[in-house]
């Protein structure tokens, strides 16, 4: 934060400058300006007209009460395709194409409910949700990743093997790439008021590399499944908007910054948006990528199979169909994803929640955490998305989060250090939906507590501040984002 003081009062202090409070909420929201003081400013309505008023264990995947009857029909079609199963050719109880290799046979399986994923806390069961990215040193002809030479860019721990898919047998039992594990340490926080807490960290371990070692240079990052929904909003976001929100940051002593990545469709280089380190630059790619890369399914922007030139039996494998995912379906997709809504916030009314608000203005927690938006004049693929005035706490953009949420893997314009701001709305419902309550990229945080006491860089300064509070003001904090 680079030496800002918190005041309590109605002043900051930037080294030797005075800055009236409501000027630097202005500075930093501009539209969004009076966000979180006491006076109610901003209702229960997190996503104007895609709010969705449910908190049960669905409430991720409902359509957005401003879609059309038409457009609900769809969007019901693509919801069936994220359920639904990747079989090898032949089964009638799912879609043809999975694999060879893959992580996970349905989009639901890592998304359940349309929620974030979970790693296993357990060093002897292997992860289904969590994914683990390869890279080497080096960048790819567009500025991305370099792939492993033999294992790409994700390591695939799961494969077509008659007696653990269906007992169907497959064209030749195809070798998984790798058994992969996760293995905790964990260390002790104590909070001002002597409050004791355990913060884990998770470290991959690779066994039984089928094609050979991955080499002292690879790099690696656990992902932990982000929520699925509200996507179509954020990607609504004018690029401008994103823009001066970066550009007011600078002014306050803060770097985000957007991610610049390669558009496989328009082959020209644009803003990333979406992804832990904002590396995929909108949902129609997103989708398809995470078809390949997960769960080996072809689509029209990414035909061939996912297997290496060393992966000789992968290579030999019959596809399920070229492409795998149909034109249709993938836009489907792209519709559930566009058209999802967004549950409502929940005691907005309560005394604790609008204490909590101040507190999140006053740590400078909404500096990143950019509250307020609105969506483009006109949104063609999905026209209701225009002009929404939405609530997602994120800014969309990087921020060095410090040496110890570090993964050392470059993405683009993303360092090492670097993490796109994750939006906050729903968070509250994350364990209502699917029992998930695990934060950050590679999902080290069982709760918000830890997930901000993991903070550093950008952050460390409210990070502090945050550990100072006493229990009543913390809970507060705690309050108002559960409610979000």
């Amino acid at each position: 934060m680079h030496g800002a003081n918190i005041a309590v009062g109605r002043e900051y202090v930037w080294g030797d400058v005075v800055i009236p409070r409501l000027t630097v909420a202005m500075l930093l929201a501009g539209s969004f300006s009076m966000l979180c003081t006491a006076d109610n400013a901003i209702d229960e309505l997190s996503a104007g007209t895609f709010t969705v008023s449910r908190s049960d264990a669905e409430s991720f995947v409902q359509p957005a009460p401003a879609l059309s009857e038409r457009q609900r029909e769809v969007f019901f079609r693509g919801l069936a395709t994220f359920n639904r199963r990747w079989v090898v050719p032949g089964l009638s109880t799912g879609d043809w194409g999975v694999g060879p290799t893959f992580v996970a046979d349905r989009c639901s399986a890592c998304h359940v409910r349309g929620g974030r994923g979970t790693p296993p806390d357990s060093d002897s069961r292997q992860p289904l949700s969590t994914v683990l990215r390869l890279s080497v040193p080096g960048t790819d002809p567009h500025g991305g990743p370099r792939p492993h030479p033999h294992y790409g860019d994700q390591l695939q721990n799961r494969a077509l093997q008659g007696q653990t898919l269906d007992l169907m047998p497959a064209y030749q039992p195809v070798p998984a790439e790798a058994d992969i594990y996760l293995e905790w340490s964990e260390h002790a926080v104590t909070l001002a008021d002597g409050t004791v807490v355990r913060l884990r960290r998770p470290k991959p371990v690779i066994e039984n590399p089928a094609f050979g070692e991955l080499g002292a240079d690879t790099l690696t990052s656990i992902r932990n499944a982000p929520p699925f929904f509200g996507l179509g909003l954020l990607e609504a976001i004018p690029e401008a908007s994103l823009l001066a929100i970066a550009e007011r940051q600078r002014t306050l002593g803060y770097n985000g910054r957007p991610n610049r990545v390669w558009d496989d469709a328009d082959q020209r280089t644009v803003i990333g948006r979406f992804g832990w380190k904002a590396n995929q630059p909108h949902l129609r790619q997103q989708i398809a990528a995470a078809a390949i890369g997960d769960m080996g399914v072809t689509s029209a922007l990414y035909p061939k199979q996912n297997c290496p030139d060393i992966q000789t039996i992968c290579r030999a494998e019959v596809p399920g169909n070229e492409p795998e995912l149909s034109d249709v379906s993938w836009s489907e997709l792209e519709i559930l994803s566009l058209g999802l809504g967004v549950p409502s916030r929940r005691n907005w009314n309560s005394a604790e929640v609008q204490r909590g608000a101040v507190l999140f203005e006053q740590l400078q927690c909404a500096v990143c955490h950019t509250p307020t938006h609105i969506t483009a004049d006109y949104v063609a693929r999905l026209p209701q998305l225009s002009r929404q005035t939405i609530h997602p706490y994120t800014d969309l953009l990087l921020h060095d989060m410090g040496p110890d949420l570090a993964d050392g893997r470059p993405d683009f314009e993303a360092g090492g250090n670097d993490w796109r701001t994750p939006p906050l709305w729903g968070i509250g419902l994350s364990k209502t939906v699917n029992g998930s309550t695990t934060l950050l990229h590679d999902g080290r945080a069982r709760n918000v507590t830890e997930a901000i006491l993991w903070h550093g860089g950008e952050a460390r300064t409210s990070r502090d501040a945050f550990q100072r509070l006493p229990r009543p003001d913390r809970e507060a904090l705690l309050a108002f984002i559960d409610a979000l």
